[in-house]
């Protein structure tokens, strides 16, 4: 798998409440969905611990400031899944960018005082083994 530091939402980000990625991508004003997928990479990096569960949403917008978002697809992870190494189910970034992207992450139930995630877009997902 091929990730760039320019690419990257979240870097081992702690989620302790609800929250927005460290970093929003500026990815221009054009769609991204077209053609070839353009793989997004999400996984966690710490157990998470009180919660209920995790929800995960990549949102757009036209401004950096986010004063008109837009949700693309949103992804709710039970307790249960949240351990070390577990990956998200959203493997690819939606059809519908503004210009910007980022993504939130909402707690449900006992704020956690563990957990941690990165999140960025990647080229060549790593999920099996081909001989």
């Amino acid at each position: 798998m091929i990730l760039d530091e320019q690419s990257i939402f979240s870097n081992d980000q702690k989620i302790t409440a609800t929250a927005v990625s460290t970093n929003v991508l500026d990815l221009g004003k054009r769609e991204i969905a077209f053609g070839t997928p353009v793989e997004l990479f999400i996984q966690i990096t710490e157990d998470f611990n009180n919660l209920t569960s995790l929800g995960i949403k990549v949102q757009t917008s036209a401004t950096s400031n986010f004063s008109t978002a837009v949700d693309l697809i949103e992804e709710t992870i039970l307790a249960a899944n949240l351990t070390k190494g577990a990956v998200s189910s959203i493997k690819f970034l939606p059809k519908g960018n503004l210009g910007f992207m980022r993504l939130v992450y909402t707690v449900t139930g006992t704020s956690p005082s563990t957990g941690g995630i990165f999140a960025g877009i990647a080229d060549g997902l790593q999920e099996s083994f081909h001989n």
